[in-house]
């Protein structure tokens, strides 16, 4: 059985705890972007579902939102939804609130709770792949399921 990075195997763990069956891979080069896991996968940048955490202005509180990898997330419409403000994440945030690295964050499995927001063009695919807690970690799962396990609400992001 493959050893799994230690923020992996949490994630890992987590899935099955949740009653999944999604097993979470390391790639040998880093999936970092959505263009590098993309180009790893051999799958279309659009199936990537990366992990960009945001900072609400008024709580300080993560907010996560779960785009389309091809998508660049439209401040303005996710603060619509919010009704606040949202701020850059730096990477020491991002870390502090997920547990995670920046290019590693998962879509589950947070230190804190953070509100998730899922671009609705990820549902057009059968199959996506989010990041498993480690720049090289990923895993598959359907849209249906990115929703369940992060109870996220889908949005239009651009």
């Amino acid at each position: 059985m493959e050893v799994l990075k230690e923020s992996a195997q949490i994630i890992q763990d987590l899935i099955f705890k949740l009653g999944y069956s999604n097993k979470v891979i390391e790639l040998p080069n880093s999936a970092r972007t959505a263009k590098e896991a993309a180009g790893a996968l051999n799958c279309e940048v659009a199936q990537i579902a990366k992990s960009i955490i945001f900072k609400l202005e008024s709580s300080n509180s993560p907010v996560l939102v779960v785009a389309s990898g091809i998508n660049r997330v439209n401040e303005k419409q996710i603060e619509q939804v919010l009704n606040d403000q949202l701020g850059k994440a730096d990477a020491d945030f991002v870390r502090e609130q997920t547990g995670f690295v920046i290019g590693g964050v998962a879509p589950i499995g947070h230190k804190n709770r953070v509100i998730t927001f899922i671009d609705e063009d990820l549902l057009q695919y059968s199959e996506i792949w989010a990041a498993a807690g480690h720049p090289k970690a990923i895993f598959q799962l359907t849209p249906k399921e990115l929703i369940e396990m992060t109870k996220g609400k889908v949005v239009k992001i651009k």
